[in-house]
C-alpha cells in the first residue's frame, strides 16, 4: 500500500489562517470527486472557521476521561475504518491527554500516513523543537508541545500561511482571534509587532531552507550540474598565502550587497597530501571567515581549476572569487594560471579575480625546501663514498682492463652514481659524476693517460653517462625532498587537527566531524552506528540491520548496517563508521580511521557531557546549602532577639508593666514569631524546590477565592488594594496553600513599594487556556539589567547589609509557580512602577491546547528551578524587593 501523502500549512503565529486555508483546500478537493473527512478541526471559537467547515463529513472525536474531566481527541480508530482518500487533521504539535491512542498527534497523523491516507495539518513555527529555544529568547514564553524538525522537513508539501503583524493585530482587535476579554493581555504580551515580526521572519527563513534543500534533491535526481541563482552565494578560494586575508574581505562586501546572500570558503588540498599551504594562515582566515558569517570548506583535488568549479556547482554558487596569480610574467607565459584557466570553463559563475599585495612575487615554497633533502651525517657519507670509493673502483676497473670494454667500466661508474646518490643525494653524486667522467677519459678512453678522446663514440658515451649521472642524482634528490615534505606534511596535518579541535569544542561536534569527513572525500552520506545494548557481538550478527542504530550521520540515505555502504571501519565492538558515495584508496583509508577514532571520542564527548549535566543539579544543590546556611544567620537571630527580649522583659519581677505596656510587647513578641516562621516556611520550601521533593496538591480554585484569603493574610496593608477582573474567569489548577504564599508575596512587594496615594492594583484574564493575574505597582520599579538579579535566592549573600532579608521572597515565589505549572515574571507598568505576571494553567483548557498535565509540568519545572544557579557575591544585587 502506497504512504499517503502530508501537506503542512505552516503560520508565524495563531490566527493567520492556517485552519481556514487548510478547509478551503479541503472544499476544493471535495469539489475535485476526493473522499474528504475532517478528522480534527479546533476552531477557537472563530465563527469564521467554524462556518467554513460547512458541509465536510465530520468523523466524531473519541471521549477521553481524564481526572474526572472529560476531553475530546481524533478518533484514529474510526478515520482508519472509514479510510478516506483525505483527512483534514488540525493542529501537528498537540498534546493528547492521557490515555489516548498516541502522546503526540503527530503520531496519529503517522499511523494515518501509513494508511495510505493523505493528511492536511498545521503547525505554527515556534512548535519546532530545534526553534524552541529562539522562540523563547524572543517572547519570553516556553512552548510545551513541539514537534520534531524530521517530521516537518519530511513531508511532501509545506505551505506558508503568511500575514503581516500588523494585519494580524487588527484581526486580535476585531476579535477576529481571541474573546474580547482576552485581547489587551494578548497584544500586550505574545502579539507584540516586535514578536510577531522576529517570528514571521524564523518561519520565512525555515521555510527558505526546506526549499533549497528540495531543490538540492531535485537537481542532484535530474543530474542537473548547472548553476540555478535562485541565491546567491559567493565561494572564496584560499590558497593559504597572505593574500587570503583580502580576498575574503573582499567576497563578503561582496555579499554583503546582496540580501540573504551566502559567504563559502575553500581551501583546496593537493590529492598527493603534500605541504603547500601555512595551517597557520589558513586556521586564521578560517576564523575570519566564520567571523564574519561565512562557512569554511576543504577538499581534494589534482586539479585547482576543476576541484573548485564542482565546489561551486555543488553548492549552487553564483559567484567565485580568485586572486590574481603570484606568479611572474615569464611563467605566465608557459601556464594560463588556475585564474584563467577557471574564468574560461566557469560557465554560468561570475568569476572576479582580485588584485592584491602580492602579485608577482612568485609562489612561496614551503620552509623545507629551502634545506638539504638529506641529513647531514647521510651527506657526508655520500661525498667520503665519493673520494674513497671512486679510486678503489678505478683500480679494481684498471687491473681488470684487458678483460672489461668500455661500455662495461661506464655501467660501473654509473652504478657507483646511483649507490652515491641514494646516500648522499644529489651533489656527493653530482661530484661523483664529474670525477668519474674524468677517470673514465684519462684511464679508460683512448688515447690512455691523456685527458683527450680520439673516436667521436666514446665521446657520445661519456656525454650519455654524464647526463644520466646528472638525471639519476636529481631523481634521488627529488624523492628524497618529497619524503621530507610528506613528514611536513604529516606534521601539518596535526596542526590541523588542534585547530579543528574547535569544532569538536563546538555544542554538536559529532556532526560537524562527519560533515567534514563527508565533504572532505566529496561523499553521499557518512553514518556513526552503535551496536544495540541487547545483541551480542557475534560474526553473524555483523552486517544485520536489526543488531545496529544510529548514533550520528550526515548527507543522504544513512546506513543501517556496516554491509550498506562502500567503506566500513570498525572503531571496537560496538561503534562503526559506514560511508556511502564511492569506494576510497587504500591510503585514504588511513585517513578515515583516524576520523573514526574521532568520532567515537566526540561520541563519548557528548554523553560525558550530558551526564555532567544531570550531575549539575546535584552540585547547585549543594552550594545551595552552603549559601543557606552563611545566608540566614542574621534573619534567624533578629526575630528570636525580639521574641527573647518581650518575653523576657514581660516575666521580670523588677518592673511593673502597665497594660498598654504588656500589650505592646505581647504583640511584638507575636509579630517576631510571625516572622520568624514565615521565614523558616520559606527556607523549608525553598530547600524543598531546590532538592525536587516539595509536594503538591494541586486542586480547581477561583482567583477570586485565592486572591482575598491573601489580602486577609496581609492584614490592614492588604485592605487598600484594588482587585479587577471578569466575573466569568475560569478556575485554575493550582495546590491552594502554595498559591497564597505566592499572592502575599508578590502583593506584599507592591504594597511595600507603592505610593500611599496610589495603592496596587491585582487584575486578572484568561488567555489560551492559561489565567494571568498582574499585580500592578506604581513605584520606583527596576531596571531591566537588574531583573534577573531579583529572582536570585541568596542575592545578599556575602552583603554587608542584611537588615531587609535574605531575599527568598521572589525566588520561591518563582519557583512555587513553577512548581505549580506557571510562570511568574517581571515587566513594565506604564507610567513608571513594577508589574509582576502570574500565569497558572487553567482548569479548564480549550482542548486543542490539550491538558496541562500538572504532576509532569510540577516536575519539570522543579528540575529548571533546580538548574538555575544561584547569584554569587560578585554579581549585582537588585533593589531590595522581595516577600521573605
Amino acid at each position: 500500500m502506497a504512504r499517503g501523502q502530508l501537506r503542512i500549512y505552516l503560520g508565524a503565529a495563531p490566527g493567520v489562517g492556517k485552519t481556514f486555508t487548510m478547509l478551503e483546500e479541503a472544499h476544493r478537493r471535495k469539489s475535485r470527486g476526493t473522499d474528504v473527512v475532517v478528522g480534527f478541526v479546533e476552531t477557537h471559537g472563530r465563527r469564521h472557521t467554524a462556518d467554513m467547515i460547512g458541509d465536510l463529513e465530520v468523523v466524531p472525536r473519541a471521549q477521553v476521561p481524564y481526572r474526572g474531566t472529560t476531553f475530546e481527541e481524533m478518533d484514529v480508530d474510526a478515520v482508519l475504518a472509514r479510510r478516506p482518500e483525505v483527512a483534514i487533521v488540525d493542529e501537528l504539535a498537540h498534546t493528547n491527554v492521557p490515555g489516548s491512542r498516541n502522546t503526540k498527534r503527530w503520531r496519529d497523523i503517522q499511523e494515518l500516513l501509513e494508511a495510505g491516507i493523505t493528511v492536511l495539518t498545521t503547525v505554527n513555527i515556534q512548535h519546532l523543537e530545534s526553534l524552541n529555544d529562539v522562540v523563547q529568547q524572543i517572547t519570553g514564553v516556553v512552548q510545551q508541545e513541539t514537534v520534531p524538525d524530521a517530521i516537518v522537513r519530511g513531508a511532501d508539501q509545506v505551505e506558508l500561511v503568511d500575514m503581516t503583524p500588523e494585519a494580524l493585530r487588527r484581526r486580535m482587535a476585531h476579535g477576529n482571534v481571541y474573546k474580547p476579554d482576552k485581547v489587551d493581555a494578548a497584544l500586550g504580551n505574545y502579539f507584540r509587532v516586535g514578536n510577531l515580526t522576529a517570528l514571521r521572519e524564523l518561519a520565512l527563513l525555515w521555510l527558505a531552507d526546506k526549499v533549497d534543500e528540495q531543490l538540492d534533491r531535485y537537481r542532484a535526481e535530474n543530474r542537473i550540474g548547472g548553476t540555478w541563482e535562485t541565491r546567491e552565494r559567493v565561494v572564496v578560494a584560499l590558497t593559504g598565502g597572505p593574500e587570503g586575508d583580502t580576498l575574503i574581505r573582499r567576497a563578503a562586501r561582496i555579499a554583503a550587497r546582496n540580501k540573504g546572500a551566502e559567504l563559502l570558503a575553500v581551501h583546496v588540498t593537493r590529492a598527493d597530501g603534500l605541504a603547500g599551504a601555512d595551517p597557520a594562515l589558513l586556521a586564521r582566515q578560517r576564523l575570519l571567515v566564520e567571523g564574519l558569517g561565512g562557512t569554511y570548506h576543504q577538499v581534494v583535488g589534482n586539479d585547482v581549476s576543476d576541484a573548485l568549479l564542482a565546489f561551486a556547482r555543488g553548492v549552487n554558487a553564483t559567484q567565485l572569487v580568485l586572486g590574481a596569480s603570484r606568479r611572474g610574467r615569464l611563467a605566465q607565459i608557459f601556464a594560463a594560471g588556475i585564474g584563467v584557466t577557471t574564468t574560461a570553463r566557469s560557465g554560468a559563475i561570475d568569476v572576479h579575480l582580485v588584485t592584491h599585495e602580492e602579485i608577482g612575487l612568485g609562489r612561496r615554497r614551503p620552509i623545507i625546501s629551502s634545506r638539504a633533502a638529506l641529513s647531514r651525517p647521510r651527506r657526508l657519507a655520500g661525498f667520503g663514498l665519493a673520494v674513497f670509493g671512486l679510486p678503489l673502483l678505478t683500480l679494481l676497473l684498471w687491473v681488470e682492463r684487458g678483460e672489461l670494454a668500455l661500455a662495461s667500466d661506464i655501467l660501473f661508474y654509473l652504478a657507483w652514481v646511483i649507490l652515491v646518490a641514494l646516500v648522499g643525494g644529489m651533489w656527493p653524486a653530482l661530484l661523483t659524476a664529474a670525477a668519474g667522467s674524468l677517470l673514465l677519459n684519462y684511464f679508460f678512453t683512448a688515447p690512455i693517460r691523456r685527458f683527450t678522446i680520439a673516436e667521436t663514440e666514446n665521446l657520445l658515451s661519456l656525454a650519455v653517462f654524464l647526463i644520466i649521472a646528472v638525471a639519476v642524482s636529481a631523481v634521488v634528490d627529488t624523492a628524497a625532498r618529497r619524503t621530507r615534505e610528506a613528514a611536513r606534511a604529516s606534521a601539518d596535518a596535526s596542526t590541523l587537527a588542534t585547530v579543528a579541535g574547535s569544532v569538536l569544542r563546538g555544542a554538536r561536534p559529532l556532526p560537524a566531524l562527519l560533515e567534514r569527513l563527508r565533504e572532505l572525500f566529496g561523499l553521499g552520506s557518512v553514518t556513526l552506528l552503535e551496536r544495540r545494548p541487547d545483541v551480542p557481538v557475534a560474526p553473524d550478527r555483523q552486517r544485520d540491520p536489526d543488531a545496529w542504530q544510529v548514533a550520528a550521520t550526515v548527507g543522504d540515505k544513512p546506513c543501517a548496517a556496516p554491509g550498506e555502504g562502500d567503506v566500513d571501519v570498525p572503531v571496537d565492538d560496538n561503534l562503526a563508521l559506514v560511508l556511502r558515495g564511492r569506494p576510497l584508496a587504500a591510503e585514504d583509508r588511513r585517513v578515515v580511521e583516524a576520523f573514526a577514532a574521532q568520532a567515537a571520542l566526540a561520541l563519548r564527548q557528548e554523553r560525558l557531557a550530558a551526564q555532567a549535566a544531570k550531575a549539575q543539579p546535584l552540585a547547585e544543590a549543594d552550594k545551595m546549602r552552603t549559601a543557606l546556611l552563611a545566608a540566614v544567620s542574621h534573619d534567624l537571630r533578629t526575630p528570636l532577639a525580639s521574641a527573647k527580649a518581650a518575653v523576657t522583659s514581660l516575666r521580670s519581677h523588677d518592673v511593673d508593666f502597665s497594660d498598654d505596656d504588656r500589650e505592646e510587647l505581647l504583640a511584638a513578641a507575636d509579630e517576631s514569631l510571625d516572622k520568624l516562621g514565615r521565614l523558616v516556611a520559606n527556607l523549608l520550601d525553598m530547600s524543598r524546590l531546590q532538592a525536587g521533593v516539595l509536594g503538591l496538591t494541586l486542586a480547581e480554585i477561583g482567583i477570586e477565592d485565592a486572591v482575598p484569603r491573601a489580602l486577609d493574610e496581609l492584614g490592614d496593608r492588604g485592605r487598600t488594594v484594588r482587585m479587577r477582573y471578569p466575573d466569568d474567569l475560569p478556575a485554575v489548577r493550582a495546590d491552594p496553600a502554595l498559591l497564597e504564599r505566592v499572592l502575599v508575596n508578590v502583593i506584599g512587594n507592591a504594597l511595600r513599594y507603592s505610593p500611599p496615594d496610589r495603592p496596587p492594583t491585582v487584575t486578572a484574564s484568561d488567555l489560551d487556556g492559561q489565567v494571568e493575574l498582574r499585580v500592578v505597582d506604581h513605584g520606583p520599579g527596576i531596571p531591566e539589567d537588574q531583573r534577573g538579579s531579583m529572582f536570585m535566592p541568596f542575592q545578599r549573600l556575602g552583603d554587608r547589609d542584611n537588615h531587609s532579608g535574605v531575599g527568598l521572597g521572589l525566588a520561591l515565589s518563582r519557583g512555587l509557580a513553577e512548581a505549580m505549572g506557571g510562570t511568574l515574571t517581571p515587566d513594565t507598568t506604564p507610567g513608571g512602577g513594577l508589574t509582576m505576571v502570574l500565569r497558572l494553567p487553567s482548569a479548564e483548557p480549550p482542548v486543542a491546547a490539550s491538558e496541562e498535565e500538572a504532576t509532569a509540568l510540577a516536575d519539570r519545572a522543579i528540575l529548571e528551578r533546580i538548574q538555575r544557579r544561584p547569584r554569587t557575591a560578585s554579581e549585582p544585587a537588585s533593589d531590595g524587593r522581595e516577600g521573605g
